[in-house]
């Protein structure tokens, strides 16, 4: 059975990251499992044994791989508390079948590892090397394991996730948004949730007829949609399109398998991500 990871860690915004993770489980009635990697830590002490005496070297070199040791000891017992802590405030917000999982490597290797199993990926815009999760940018975890996956990404935006009520669909006419627009119009994740279809600067006939189609399709899956075409620099209208009508989540097709690429003309979706309020739901 395919399953929903998460991917967790010490950074402010990681219980977003669990709750966020605990509704897509929710929704889809599949398990959770919550990931947390160890990765290799570079040592940032200069070599001093060349320049001291052979037995306070040799007195030095003992009481630094002790040190390592302890430290490696603490992070592999951090990172069981947390794992656990994690395990049941996903529990109480109605996970399925919660598992945890504590890794040894780089993360985004150990993301594709589990990446045949994985339905949906959840992880937060930016990891603990980022203390203000509000910030627009994006942790260099997060990049590279989008480089790598196939599957959906759910990317959380802050310290904490709320059920979406309504959600925005940054609509291109693209095979990449149709494909999007196939994947969640026939799933439970979002079915309860009011959708606003949001095109901008494509107006020619042949953008407003798979606009109108795209409508229609997702009408008929019994969604109750509301539709907005608009011109200008895509980003900010956007942007304000969610402000201004309380969008909880935006949905984005995105393009390829190997690398995030533009996804409007002028636009580009890492900026969307980067920039954005509210989570994202990535599908390819």
């Amino acid at each position: 059975m395919k399953q929903i990871t998460a991917c967790i860690d010490a950074s402010p915004g990681a219980m977003a990251v669990v709750d966020a993770a605990s509704w897509v489980s929710q929704r889809l009635q599949q398990p959770l499992t919550l990931l947390h990697t160890l990765e290799k830590v570079d040592k940032n002490a200069a070599d001093l044994s060349g320049s001291i005496g052979f037995g306070s070297r040799e007195h030095l070199l003992e009481q630094l791989t002790e040190l390592d040791a302890q430290r490696a000891k603490l992070a592999i017992e951090s990172s069981r508390i947390m794992l656990e802590s994690a395990e049941k405030r996903a529990k109480e917000h109605g996970a399925q079948d919660c598992s945890v999982q504590q890794r040894h490597g780089r993360l985004s290797e150990e993301v594709l590892s589990l990446a045949d199993d994985t339905r949906v990926l959840v992880m937060g815009r930016q990891g603990e090397d980022h203390p203000d999760p509000t910030v627009a940018t994006l942790g260099s975890q997060l990049e590279t394991v989008l480089r790598s996956v196939a599957c959906p990404v759910l990317i959380t935006t802050g310290v904490s996730f709320r059920t979406p009520t309504r959600f925005m669909v940054a609509y291109d006419g693209s095979e990449a948004v149709e494909r999007a627009l196939d994947a969640y119009a026939d799933s439970p994740l979002l079915k309860e949730a009011e959708c606003h279809l949001v095109m901008v600067n494509h107006t020619d006939a042949e953008h407003v007829a798979k606009f109108t189609t795209a409508h229609e399709r997702l009408e008929k899956a019994g969604f109750k949609v509301v539709t907005r075409q608009c011109e200008g620099d895509v980003l900010s209208i956007l942007n304000d399109y969610q402000f201004r009508h309380q969008i909880d989540l935006i949905v984005m097709g995105a393009y390829g398998h190997s690398r995030i690429r533009q996804f409007f003309v002028g636009s580009h979706t890492r900026n969307m991500v980067s920039h954005s309020k509210v989570p994202l739901l990535l599908l390819r």
